[in-house]
């Protein structure tokens, strides 16, 4: 597990001044040492715990990035409104969750799509950093309610979802937020896993998507990128089972065809390193796509802040 003293530091401080519950803190801190009984150790530590008294870690490594900003906690966020919320969609009633700011400021909106395990408290506070940062942020219930922690169950909700499915319940939810009178500017999409992969499919199928980020998601044949208008950034760790060369062969594609694009390569990062509720999160690896991605949004769907 990638971690430094500085972020075990902060779980401390969280659960000490009382912004993270007691069983926040043991799931954080057991990805973070690995050992559930570490874990109650530090917890049984919290009043008294200073940097010294710290387990040694490991510090991870990381493509550059000129400014890092690290991805907040639901904690941070103050001032938000974040809620169940439901929209039509294809003659029936979807379902999402959405995240903004309490105040009455029109934003840019972001499409947050879930990982293979469905929307779960993840997903829901990914969504929750982006309204934190002035976006207006919803993330839809691809699998309609059903959540799961079972590889072979996710597998099964993943290989059920077909791909058309998905890609107009994610337009059912564009065409939401661009009804909303507090969403101004263009939309963009970001994905992590399976969600990565739709942020492509969704690009390569409609011309409404102001901006995509894709977190390790399997990429589009170079034919099929080469009908994506939208930008396109992709982060991708190095020890991932996803090809690099299948995604750099993508963004050639994307080269070739004039469109904007990026694409970040993590030494050493796993799949899922931005889930920091898995034990393949790499804290500053995340930091640094953290910071692009916002970046990425900011230069395309316009100001937000």
């Amino acid at each position: 597990m990638k971690h430094d003293r500085v972020y075990l530091m902060e779980l401390v401080r969280a659960r000490q001044i009382g912004v993270m519950s007691r069983r926040e803190f043991l799931k954080r801190a057991t990805v973070a040492l690995g050992s559930v009984a570490a874990a109650q150790t530090l917890l049984g530590a919290c009043t008294t715990a200073t940097e010294e008294s710290l387990p040694p870690v490991v510090a991870a490594t990381e493509a550059p990035a000129d400014t890092v900003t690290a991805p907040p906690t639901a904690s941070e966020a103050v001032g938000l409104s974040a809620e169940p919320v439901s929209y039509p969609g294809g003659g029936e009633t979807l379902s999402g969750y959405l995240a903004r700011l309490d105040d009455s400021a029109a934003r840019p909106a972001v499409i947050v799509i879930q990982e293979w395990w469905g929307l779960n408290e993840h997903i829901r506070d990914v969504a929750r950093r982006f309204a934190a940062e002035g976006f207006i942020a919803l993330a839809p219930d691809l699998y309609g309610g059903v959540v799961t922690t079972e590889p072979n169950e996710a597998r099964k909700l993943a290989m059920e979802l077909t791909t058309e499915a998905a890609v107009a319940e994610i337009g059912a939810a564009l065409d939401y937020l661009r009804g909303r009178p507090f969403v101004t500017g263009g939309a963009g999409i970001v994905g992590f896993c399976m969600g990565g992969g739709l942020v492509l499919q969704t690009a390569a199928r409609r011309d409404d998507v102001a901006a995509g980020v894709v977190f390790y998601g399997s990429p589009l044949s170079p034919a099929a990128a080469g009908t994506v208008r939208a930008p396109i950034q992709t982060h991708l760790g190095t020890a991932d089972s996803i090809s690099a060369s299948a995604v750099e062969a993508m963004h050639a594609a994307f080269a070739e065809a004039g469109l904007a694009h990026e694409l970040y390569l993590y030494d050493g990062a796993q799949h899922a390193f931005f889930n920091d509720t898995r034990a393949s999160y790499d804290a500053e690896a995340a930091a640094a796509a953290w910071s692009r991605t916002l970046a990425w949004f900011r230069r395309y769907l316009g100001g937000a802040g």
